[in-house]
């Protein structure tokens, strides 16, 4: 998104997830086209081969890849411009996030809906059934949601209420333990982080990557839990070579230079990165 709220995009476009009408690759950044007169981006999220946006007026679109209903416009063919997620009638997008095959938005009611593949209930609704338009995340009750962050083939949200504030919870895929939960049972509905080391902190903000999650709780310490075959948990090992196997079903704390705390975490496929307080 540029400073003007136009959006580019660049890279493999065989699915057309650039946006820019075609299915060329580009090795530099291109104008994403047809998108609504009058309205700019305010944010974007790039998953495997699909790409999503929401607009300045909480409008949400997607493109690329469709053979799950992963741009959520209520079929499965592939769009090379954007199309317009059938959002429930009356509600805008605060946030969207994407994974391999699914995306998920914070709606600006603070529901959660997510959409396309739910072959490892990463959907969140209760079932393993694919939805090419959004449906609605089994929340516990009273619960809101802050964000989401989608992985590979589950998703973990932070969510809110007035006497729990940022309880992390995670669904979907969970041979190595990636939904932190404590076992390697996967779940097509929310279950809490378990085993957190701080309990009585509440969790800032949360990553996904591939088969593995990352947090920051309000201490701005960083905790990781899943699959650790590169390291990507960061606590100094780098055991695991198959599912479930020497993978952290809980969070582990990273091994941060002595004296820094954290402000960020992104988790990628195999690896983490993490933006520190300091700023020299």
């Amino acid at each position: 998104v540029l400073d003007d709220g136009s959006l580019y995009c660049w890279g493999d476009n065989n699915y057309g997830q650039l946006g820019d009408g075609t299915t060329t690759d580009r090795s530099t950044p291109v104008a994403v086209s047809d998108m609504p007169i009058g309205y700019t981006a305010t944010s974007v999220s790039g998953g495997l081969r699909h790409t999503c946006a929401v607009l300045d007026d909480g409008s949400l679109y997607c493109w690329g890849d469709n053979n799950y209903g992963q741009i959520g416009d209520g079929t499965e063919t592939d769009s090379y411009t954007p199309a317009e997620v059938s959002l429930p009638t009356g509600r805008t997008a605060s946030s969207v996030s994407n994974g391999y095959y699914h995306t998920c938005a914070v709606l600006d009611d603070d529901s959660l809906y997510c959409w396309g593949r739910n072959y490892d209930g990463q959907l969140g609704d209760g079932t393993t059934t694919d939805s090419s338009t959004p449906v609605t995340v089994s929340l516990p009750s009273g619960r809101a949601a802050r964000s989401v962050a989608t992985g590979n083939y589950h998703t973990c949200a932070i969510l809110d209420n007035a006497s729990s504030q940022g309880d992390a919870y995670c669904w979907g895929e969970n041979n190595d333990g990636q939904l932190g939960d404590g076992t390697t049972t996967e779940s097509n509905t929310p279950v809490t982080v378990s085993d957190w080391p701080l309990p009585s902190r509440s969790t800032l903000s949360v990553s996904v990557g591939g088969s593995h999650s990352c947090a920051v709780p309000n201490n701005a310490s960083l905790y990781c839990w899943g699959y650790n075959l590169a390291g990507q948990l960061g606590d100094g090992t780098n055991t695991g070579y198959m599912y479930g196997i020497n993978s952290s079903g809980a969070p582990v704390a990273v091994n941060l230079p002595t004296g820094r705390t954290v402000s960020s975490v992104s988790a990628g496929w195999l690896h983490t990165c993490a933006i520190f307080d300091d700023l020299v």
